[in-house]
C-alpha cells in the first residue's frame, strides 16, 4: 500500500478546476441565441398541407398511439373534404410513421422545437394550428427539401469567446 505526500489530491482537483475555467465557453444563451436544428429532425409539431391532403386517412390508420383525427365529408364531385384534422402532441412519439405513410406527402414534420404549454389541452393542435405559410418544415422522408433548408448549427464548430 502506498501513501500520496498530503495535498496531491488538492492539487489534482484544483488543476482540473482550473483547466476547466480557463477553456473556450461553448454555452449559448438560449433565449437571444438559437441553434439551427438539424434539416431531417423529428421535431414537436407536424405540419400539414390542405391543398394536397385528399382525407385518406392513411396517417390515423398508421399512428401507433392513435393521436391523428380526421373527419372527412363527401363534398361536389365525389371529393373528400377534411372539415377536422387534429394531432394530440401531447401524447405523440413523433415516431414519423404517419408522415411516410402519406401518399399525396401532404404531412410534413416542422422544425420548431419550443412547443411547451401549461396544460396538455393546448396541446391539441387543430388544422389551422398545422397549416400555415409559417410553418418550417423538415426534410425528414422528403429529401427533395434537403437542400432549401438552413444547414445545422453544432457548439463544436462555432467561434467562442475564451473566458478571463
Amino acid at each position: 500500500m502506498s501513501l500520496k505526500p498530503v495535498g496531491i489530491g488538492l492539487m489534482q482537483g484544483l488543476f482540473v478546476v482550473f483547466k476547466h475555467a480557463t477553456r473556450k465557453r461553448i454555452t449559448e444563451q438560449y433565449p437571444e441565441e438559437r441553434l439551427t436544428v438539424s434539416r431531417r429532425t423529428r421535431a414537436q409539431e407536424l405540419v400539414w398541407d390542405p391543398g394536397l391532403c385528399t382525407g385518406c386517412a392513411t396517417c390515423v390508420k398508421a399512428c401507433p398511439q392513435g393521436n391523428l383525427k380526421v373527419t372527412t365529408s363527401v363534398g361536389p364531385n365525389n371529393n373528400y373534404i377534411v372539415e377536422k384534422f387534429e394531432n394530440d402532441e401531447g401524447r405523440c412519439i413523433f415516431c414519423g410513421l404517419c408522415v411516410e405513410a402519406c401518399p399525396y406527402e401532404a404531412l410534413f414534420f416542422g422544425r420548431r422545437y419550443e412547443r411547451s404549454q401549461y396544460s396538455r389541452g393546448e396541446l391539441i393542435a387543430d388544422k389551422d394550428e398545422m397549416s400555415g405559410d409559417d410553418k418550417e418544415r423538415s426534410a425528414y422522408f422528403r429529401p427533395d427539401l434537403y437542400d432549401d433548408l438552413p444547414e445545422q448549427t453544432l457548439l463544436i464548430y462555432r467561434k467562442h469567446k475564451k473566458i478571463i
